[in-house]
């Protein structure tokens, strides 16, 4: 029976007949790894993601993380089927699976172990969360840390002893992460009054996602502070931030755990979806716990280490940031991948109604997959997801080019491709994977609408990946206020060279000419359009519609991954094996489909924004 988690066949296309990730074992980092142990890792995942993630999916959301209360402080409850599958998750190595030997780590290329790692955000995305934060949170400290804190925390977070968070938004801050006003106080440590190394922190957290459970030994806080300047207040902006590790529980010198630190739960936050993983207030050095400090005196303030080095945390915490940004797009396409699986078998086996010309009531019903209206929602989510899944899979590659292509040129180029590729990445997944979603409940009819099926959770998990890390209006303006202009316009150029080479394979095959040629126009008037909105010379002019720029950008993006599928594709459709043929046929349709229903939304899109039109921007307070 084929998973209705992911489609193998897809991935499979994917990493090895578009992407080439076989080519990748050519190079030092991955010359001990073949198609064979590439296909055991997702093996693995694949396995314990439906053995043990998928199967308490839907029990951890009707019986979320709750408050308990016991001495030692306010505490989450957990049910145990989350341990069981973390702890199964980290047996197999998987926390290391992208890291080097030394660590323990398999040294998979990013393209793979994301492929692998989709399973699990399909299966239970609420448990995955704990795992992949803590693989963000220890790949930032290995940039950004010291050899000690390496030893100290990332170590422990990959053989999955520890786990990890990062903490940046607070009550009254939210995204304007220039307004926090948690602080950093140097600790005095010895009698002269002499500092040793460490600081207090005072402040609120708010949306820590794995803020607090007991899931693994210690929670490994990657903080954003502010450090008080010689007045005594905070330097206002973002240049004052700094980057701090905060451990839940303490570390003695040699790396063992020690005294309770000043990080207290304050609350969870009961969420419409995603509704396995803590999601938490938290409260640092409010005084619950007065850790004992160099001077051995125990007082208020949480404990906490500088990362890197002091004003430049925004910047550092940027690594996990733009890491998260990437995987937020891939749960997206993984929680619209499972709902579209689950539709498509849900339509092939229900039974209701004929065909319009078919009036006899007694001759047997059909399966709804075979009424026109059907095929329009199934193959709108085929072309989604699979494109979305694309998207990201090959912005992984990029990752892989950017650490190991053979010259610095191919390696700056992946990057400038990465930078533009991030707000796509990240949002375009989480508005039409989600719009998967709300397709396939609309394909289950009203049973979609009840918690007996699955469809539903997917839809309110999924509606978090617009909201998080950076909304859909913070990465319209990223994207049309600073990606597209960087270094004089040079990212888009990059891009637009690329897509040049798909278009100019593109025209050389028949059947693909058409879809050439129009996303030959788009691409065009992007490009227009793009030069139009910054010659108004007024950036609220130009940023008015930011997020209409992403939707139109997303779109052309999407288009050129369909079409760089599709001429994969098409030189595979005499395949000996019929269903390979159909395999085949069904990506040049969903391509069809993207190109003929999809890519002309874009149209209005630009034309609007070529007006330079200012009615959201004229808009006042006082006329709602």
């Amino acid at each position: 029976m084929p998973s209705k988690i992911l489609s193998r066949r897809d991935l499979d296309f994917l990493l090895y007949e578009w992407l080439q990730a076989e080519t990748l074992t050519s190079r030092e980092r991955y010359v001990d790894h073949s198609r064979e142990t590439f296909d055991a890792a997702i093996d693995t995942c694949e396995r314990i993601a439906t053995d043990l993630f998928a199967p308490h999916n839907k029990k951890s959301d009707q019986n979320e993380p709750h408050v308990v209360s016991g001495p030692a402080g306010a505490s989450v409850a957990i049910i145990p089927e989350v341990k069981a599958a973390l702890t199964a998750f980290c047996d197999a190595g998987l926390v290391a699976a992208g890291q080097d030997v030394e660590f323990g780590g398999m040294q998979l290329p990013c393209v793979v172990e994301k492929a692998g790692f989709a399973y699990f955000l399909a299966a239970n995305v609420g448990t995955s969360a704990y795992p992949f934060l803590t693989i963000g949170n220890a790949n930032t400290l290995q940039k950004c840390g010291t050899r000690q804190q390496i030893e100290h925390y990332v170590r422990p977070m990959l053989e999955g002893r520890f786990f990890g968070t990062m903490c940046l938004s607070e009550p009254q801050a939210g995204s304007s992460l220039s307004d926090i006003t948690t602080r950093a106080e140097p600790e005095t440590g010895v009698a002269d009054g002499s500092t040793d190394g460490s600081y207090r922190l005072f402040g609120n957290k708010m949306w820590i996602s794995g803020g607090e459970h007991d899931l693994s030994d210690n929670i490994v806080h990657l903080v954003l502070a502010k450090i008080p300047g010689p007045d005594g207040k905070l330097i206002p902006g973002v240049n004052g931030i700094s980057l701090f590790i905060v451990p839940k529980i303490l570390l003695n010198a040699d790396g063992s755990l020690g005294q309770r630190n000043d990080v207290v739960l304050a609350g969870l936050n009961h969420k419409m979806g995603y509704r396995g993983t803590t999601n938490c207030l938290l409260n640092f050095g409010e005084g619950k716990f007065k850790p004992t400090g160099a001077d051995g005196v125990a007082k208020a303030g949480a404990i906490g280490y500088l990362v890197g080095q002091a004003h430049k945390g925004l910047a550092n915490m940027f690594h996990m940031m733009n890491e998260a940004r990437i995987g937020v797009g891939l749960g997206a396409v993984a929680l619209g991948y499972t709902g579209y699986l689950h539709a498509l078998d849900y339509a092939r086996n229900r039974p209701q109604g004929r065909h319009p010309l078919a009036k006899d009531p007694a001759q047997p019903q059909v399966p709804i997959i075979a009424h026109t209206d059907v095929k329009r929602m199934l193959l709108a989510q085929k072309s989604y997801v699979e494109g979305g899944l694309a998207l990201t899979l090959y912005c992984a590659r990029l990752v892989d080019e950017e650490r190991t292509a053979e010259s610095p040129d191919l390696r700056n180029h992946a990057t400038r491709l990465l930078d533009i590729l991030t707000p796509i990445a990240k949002s375009w997944p989480a508005q039409w994977c989600l719009e998967a979603n709300n397709l396939a409940i609309q394909v289950h009819g009203g049973y979609g609408y009840t918690r007996e099926y699955n469809v539903e959770q997917f839809y309110r998990d999924n509606r978090l990946n617009p909201i998080h890390e950076g909304t859909h209006g913070i990465h319209g303006l990223d994207l049309l206020g600073r990606k597209v202009r960087l270094q004089d316009g040079t990212l888009f150029r990059t891009l637009s060279d690329e897509v040049q080479k798909t278009l100019d394979r593109a025209h050389q095959v028949t059947a693909l000419t058409e879809h050439g040629q129009a996303l030959a126009r788009t691409w065009r008037q992007l490009g227009d359009v793009t030069q139009a909105l910054y010659l108004v010379g007024d950036l609220n002019k130009t940023l008015a519609n930011a997020s209409v720029y992403l939707e139109a950008f997303g779109h052309a993006v999407v288009a050129w991954i369909w079409l760089e599928q599709a001429l994969v594709a098409v030189a595979r459709l005499d395949h000996p094996v019929e269903q390979e043929r159909q395999f085949y046929r069904g990506k040049l349709q969903a391509c069809r489909y993207f190109f003929r229903w999809e890519l002309p939304k874009v149209q209005p899109q630009l034309d609007l924004l070529a007006s330079i039109d200012t009615t959201t921007l004229d808009m006042q307070d006082e006329w709602f």
